[in-house]
C-alpha cells in the first residue's frame, strides 16, 4: 500500500484513548471509528466543536497510515480500538513499539502494525510534518516500508501466519478451510497408524 500518512506524535497512547470505554456496548464492529480518539477530538465531547489542534481535525493530513510514538496500545485488552482505527479508514497502523494484545487483536482484524526502530520512526514524523503529500509504501510481501520523499527504507518484521491471513484475506477460519485437503489427509495418516498400533497390541 502507498498513501499519506496522519501524523500522531504522541507515546503511550493506551485503549481508552484511541475508544473510550463508554463507546463499548455494541458488540458489531461497525460505527466505532466515529468514536476514535473521541475525548482528544472534541471540546466536550460536543461534536459540533472539533479541537483544531487535533491532527485528526487538521484537513492537510489524510490517508490509510497513521503514524504514532512509542507504545501504541498500552492498556486494556479491548479489541474495539482495532475495529475503531479499521472503521475510522486507516489500515496500517505505524510506530516504535506496539502492546502485543494490541497487536495481535490488529492483525485479527486487517490492520496492519507496522513496528520499526526509533530512529525511522522520526524520519516518518519529520518527512511528514515537512511535506503532508509525503507518501509512506507498505511492502507486505517484502516487509519494508519506505518513505517517498527520501527513498530512507526499513524492514519490519510480521508473523508468518498473519502474514498468509492478511496477504490472502484470511481469518482464522478461512485459513483452516484454505488447508482442509491437507488436515484431511494429515487425520487420515493418523487413523491408519493408530489402527495399525491397536493391532500390534
Amino acid at each position: 500500500m502507498t498513501s499519506t500518512a496522519v501524523p500522531l506524535n504522541a507515546q503511550n497512547i493506551d485503549t481508552d484513548q484511541i475508544i473510550p470505554a463508554r463507546f463499548l456496548k455494541s458488540t458489531s464492529r461497525e460505527g466505532f471509528g466515529k468514536n476514535l480518539f473521541r475525548d482528544w477530538r472534541y471540546v466536550n465531547d460536543d461534536e459540533a466543536q472539533p479541537k483544531t489542534d487535533f491532527v485528526l481535525n487538521d484537513p492537510i493530513y489524510s490517508g490509510k497510515i497513521l503514524v504514532a510514538g512509542k507504545n501504541f496500545g498500552c492498556g486494556s485488552s479491548r479489541e474495539h480500538a482495532a475495529w475503531a482505527l479499521k472503521d475510522y479508514g486507516f489500515d496500517i497502523v505505524v510506530s516504535s513499539f506496539f502492546a502485543d494484545i494490541f497487536q495481535n487483536n490488529a492483525l485479527n482484524n486487517f490492520l496492519l502494525p507496522v513496528k520499526v526502530s526509533d530512529a525511522f520512526l522520526e524520519q516518518i514524523f519529520a518527512a511528514v510534518l515537512a511535506n503532508p503529500a509525503t507518501e509512506l509504501t507498505v511492502n507486505l510481501p517484502e516487509e519494508t516500508i519506505t518513505i517517498s520523499t527520501t527513498g530512507a527504507q526499513e524492514h519490519y518484521p510480521v508473523n508468518t501466519y498473519k502474514k498468509t491471513c492478511l496477504l490472502n484475506g484470511f481469518d482464522d477460519i478461512d485459513y483452516l478451510l484454505s488447508v482442509r485437503d491437507e488436515i484431511i489427509a494429515y487425520e487420515g495418516n493418523r487413523n491408519i497408524l493408530t489402527t495399525h498400533e491397536r493391532q500390534l497390541n
